[in-house]
């Protein structure tokens, strides 16, 4: 008996497709006009940053040019134990703390109340949206001087009116009055971040918990708040990235004096009245990497919502 082998059979060849060059062309043409504006971001935006980062690690004072020389980490070092900058970090975070969590309460309030339907509801939405609008030096000036003035404001009026007393509330309780004036401003922001979330609920789902007899307060517990906490998140996380550089308020009510001195003050006066631009630098550095850090959070917030919506639609 005569044994056969059969030969293994090849497998057919790989075609790699090239796309035609009219392809490639045409893509590009497509990406041609957004080249400017890319260009244009990277000089107004990466090169400045690039050349702080170099300066962060000179000790240079603009008042001797000549004695510039290269001391590597030792600004950082300075930003991270000096007292008055340290406090400075302290009270940006306070600061920052404070207003994002006081402004999502609020907001969370007003959301609830323009959820509902009543009369009046777009003008009185357009009102509250307001604040939001007002440049930030106008809102610091308009509480300054109309409400916190101790001779003529608004508050001593109402407080004269009723036999109150008289404070000062800008030298009794400074970085309270900051921390008023920048919740006004950023409520809107909050109130409208929720109001989104609030109208994205699933009314079924609702109706359905109100047919078994539950209650507002066990429909919003059970299931409207657990709904709004990627909003929540992501409006502690918006609110962090622009709170945590502020500097319009704090250089308008108090020129940064009376503790209320947060760390882009300090960038300030370091740059502009000390005139030491490497340790003013180094101290911008550290404010841009801590905002680089929050706002990966919330661009991983609001990745997660579109996911959501997505998989829900």
């Amino acid at each position: 008996m005569t044994a056969t082998t059969t030969a293994p059979i090849a497998p057919p060849p790989v075609r790699v497709e090239h796309r035609p060059r009219s392809d490639r062309l045409r893509a590009w043409a497509t990406r041609a006009p957004l080249l400017p504006a890319l260009i244009f971001m990277i000089v107004v935006t990466q090169l400045p940053f690039v050349a702080t980062l170099v300066i962060s690690f000179f000790d240079w004072n603009s008042l001797y040019p000549d004695a510039r020389r290269f001391t590597g980490l030792s600004n950082y070092a300075e930003v991270l134990t000096d007292p008055d900058l340290r406090q400075s970090v302290g009270t940006t975070i306070l600061l920052t703390a404070a207003v994002v969590l006081a402004s999502l309460a609020l907001g969370l309030v007003l959301a609830l109340l323009l959820d509902r339907r009543f009369k009046g509801r777009g003008v009185v939405r357009t009102l509250l949206i307001a604040p939001f609008l007002v440049v930030p030096v106008a809102a610091a000036l308009l509480w300054k001087h109309v409400l916190y003035n101790p001779e003529y404001g608004l508050l001593n009026g109402l407080l004269h009116y009723v036999g109150g007393p008289q404070p000062d509330w800008i030298s009794n309780t400074p970085l309270l009055a900051v921390e008023a004036a920048l919740v006004w401003q950023w409520t809107p922001f909050m109130m409208l971040i929720l109001l989104a979330g609030l109208q994205s609920r699933d009314q079924e789902q609702i109706e359905a918990a109100r047919v078994d007899g539950a209650s507002d307060w066990q429909i919003f517990r059970h299931l409207t708040l657990p709904h709004l906490r990627r909003y929540l998140e992501l409006g502690a996380l918006l609110g962090s990235i622009y709170i945590v550089q502020n500097f319009d308020a704090v250089f308008t009510i108090t020129s940064g004096g009376l503790g209320t001195a947060n760390l882009p003050y300090t960038v300030y006066q370091s740059f502009y009245q000390a005139h030491e631009n490497g340790l003013a630098s180094a101290a911008g550095v550290l404010v841009v990497i801590g905002s680089i850090i929050i706002a990966t959070f919330a661009l991983r917030v609001v990745s997660s919502l579109f996911r959501e919506e997505v998989s829900r639609a």
